[in-house]
């Protein structure tokens, strides 16, 4: 805590593993994270029931593996914010070319669930979604392809890691999952202006993202039936959206009472996309400014310590997986009040799902990892305060 109070301690050239990891890691982000699997937690004890229910399990039988998964994702996260730069970028080109391999094999081995996206792979007692997995590891690939090219005779990183997104993008998008491929294009443009590249090249692939929005509006009915929706002055109360928008306006400041919402009974997806409709209705407006201060101080926090660095690969990475976890909460959260069309995307640390939890435990172990404090030229300044004196 002592960093919360009296900012970076200096880090001991003598000290061991673990007392010099805690020196060096950001407190703030690491409480914000276990406060946002602690309120994860506290919702899936409402949001759940009614599936279980549903399903003939016994109450808390998704909370029960929740906390399962949630323990593995931070046992994770901790066992990757141990690792440097170097093992990280490592870690992340193998996770991801695993995580792609896979991807690229789900017309063949992949299965639907009856929602007509195949995007998930079934293990019998468990599913994976390899999307999921596949954004930490694009972000760390993007990064040290951006990085490469800033080198003096480097490799044209730039176009390499375009050409990556748009083969990514498009295999997302033709499962469908829109939502995803929109989430993996924004991360890359982010990490492309952070790498100092030029405007003109973002400006055309924004144009290119309308005209491929424009086309799937066209030639998809799933994809035309979410924006019509979203753009209709009216709102179904039968919808998910309907019921979504009815429960936090129930809600209002403090919330109708601990169990005594009422949409976790109508939202097939209150566990997971709809998530902060359950905690609006029953702990009201209060909950949720306190989640959305925890993503803040997870994003902003790893984003001024990122600027601080001279590497360009924990400069760009740290900003993209920042950036992508904000995003992915703020797509989550706008969906619900209708500030977007519906994406079907889980709130990170909070919904239901083994695949996501654990992800978001993967992101944010690089991103722990990456902005740690470390010696930044410490010789080169003492060498240049004695040169100047």
């Amino acid at each position: 805590m002592t960093e919360m109070v009296f900012g970076t301690v200096p880090v001991r050239a003598t000290d061991a593993v673990l007392p010099r990891w805690w020196r060096t890691i950001d407190k703030w982000v690491l409480a914000a994270v276990l406060a946002l699997f602690g309120v994860g937690m506290l919702l899936g004890f409402a949001a759940s029931v009614p599936l279980a229910e549903k399903n003939g399990l016994a109450p808390f039988f998704y909370v029960k593996k929740q906390a399962l998964f949630g323990t593995i994702a931070l046992i994770i996260m901790l066992g990757l914010s141990l690792l440097s730069p170097q093992q990280v970028r490592r870690i992340g080109v193998i996770g991801f070319l695993g995580a792609f391999i896979t991807l690229m094999a789900l017309p063949i081995i992949g299965t639907d669930f009856g929602k007509g996206a195949v995007r998930w792979i079934s293990l019998g007692f468990a599913s994976v979604q390899p999307s999921e997995f596949l954004k930490p590891g694009f972000v760390i690939v993007g990064a040290w392809f951006m990085a490469a090219s800033q080198e003096v005779a480097g490799p044209p990183g730039r176009l390499y890691s375009f050409v990556l997104t748009a083969v990514i993008v498009v295999t997302l998008a033709l499962q469908p999952d829109f939502g995803q491929a929109s989430l993996v294009l924004f991360a890359w443009m982010v990490m492309y202006f952070v790498s100092g590249a030029p405007i003109l090249p973002l400006a055309a692939t924004a144009g290119l993202s309308a005209v491929g929005g424009v086309f799937a509006y066209n030639m998809s009915e799933h994809v035309a039936r979410r924006i019509n929706g979203f753009l209709s002055a009216d709102i179904d109360p039968r919808t998910q959206i309907g019921y979504a928008t009815n429960a936090i306006q129930e809600g209002g400041f403090f919330g109708v009472g601990v169990g005594q919402g009422s949409v976790k009974w109508s939202l097939p997806d209150a566990h997971t996309d709809f998530i902060i409709a359950v905690a609006a209705e029953e702990y009201g407006l209060i909950l949720v400014l306190v989640i959305i201060a925890l993503y803040a101080t997870v994003v902003l926090r790893s984003i001024a310590r990122v600027t601080r660095e001279q590497d360009p690969f924990v400069r760009i990475a740290g900003t993209g997986l920042a950036f992508a976890f904000g995003v992915q909460a703020l797509i989550n959260m706008g969906v619900a009040v209708r500030l977007l069309p519906a994406k079907g995307m889980t709130l990170p640390f909070v919904s239901y799902g083994g695949s996501s939890v654990i992800a978001s435990g993967i992101a944010l172990g690089f991103l722990l990892a990456l902005t740690r404090t470390r010696p930044k030229h410490e010789i080169a300044r003492i060498l240049g305060t004695r040169t100047n004196g």
